[in-house]
């Protein structure tokens, strides 16, 4: 059900924490890693952010496109998707320790974490705070990556806990280069979102 592939994705969509970035990433690819580390500093600032997109999610039995709408605020997090022709609706929202799924005619759910709401209600496990990451072109902190620099020293595809993340297309906006279309690949599911409006902020600072 398309639905379900939604609140998949929605609950993906979450925030990690500002965790300080490791050494634990495999470098490759033709950019300069200084440039990189430069770049992926001044993305690390960004804990505020609006976005407005489309997602398009393929698996074995459905496939489909909605609108994204995901709104971040240091560590709260709103984050709505509707799918085509007003089919379905859903809406997460939360701060560490506390999680609530809305979804349309089917009710509303909550959960200490997005991890437990995600097995409570789907029964799949996903690495559901690494997208908040992600969506920044950075590599999640707190797991081993390999990454692939471009010409311009921002990523071009990033491996991570199983999965595949391609970088198509980057836009400036405000000063930060961020990405704008982005592709991932995991276990039986393929996901593509493409952001029509960034608005990053700096609120903690």
């Amino acid at each position: 059900m398309f639905l379900r592939h939604c609140i998949t994705f929605c609950l993906i969509a979450l925030l990690a924490g500002c965790a300080g970035f490791g050494s634990r990433e495999a470098l490759r690819g033709e950019g300069n890693p200084q440039l990189w580390r430069e770049h992926k500093q001044q993305l690390s600032t960004l804990d505020g952010w609006q976005i407005n997109g489309k997602v398009g999610i393929r698996a074995p039995k459905d496939s489909g496109s909605g609108t994204l709408f995901w709104l971040q605020r240091q560590d709260y997090y709103d984050i709505r998707l509707s799918g085509p022709l007003g089919r379905g609706a859903a809406r997460l929202t939360g701060r560490p320790g506390g999680v609530t799924l809305e979804v349309a005619n089917q009710g509303r759910f909550e959960a200490q974490s997005p991890e437990a709401l995600l097995a409570e209600q789907l029964g799949w496990e996903l690495p559901v705070s690494h997208l908040v990451w992600w969506i920044r072109g950075l590599p999640a902190p707190d797991s081993k990556s390999q990454l692939t620099l471009d010409g311009d020293s921002r990523l071009a595809s990033l491996k991570q806990d199983g999965w595949d993340v391609q970088y198509l297309s980057y836009a400036e906006q405000n000063g930060y280069w961020l990405p704008e279309r982005i592709k991932l690949h995991g276990q039986n599911l393929d996901v593509t979102l493409v952001v029509k409006d960034w608005q990053p902020r700096q609120l903690g600072h």
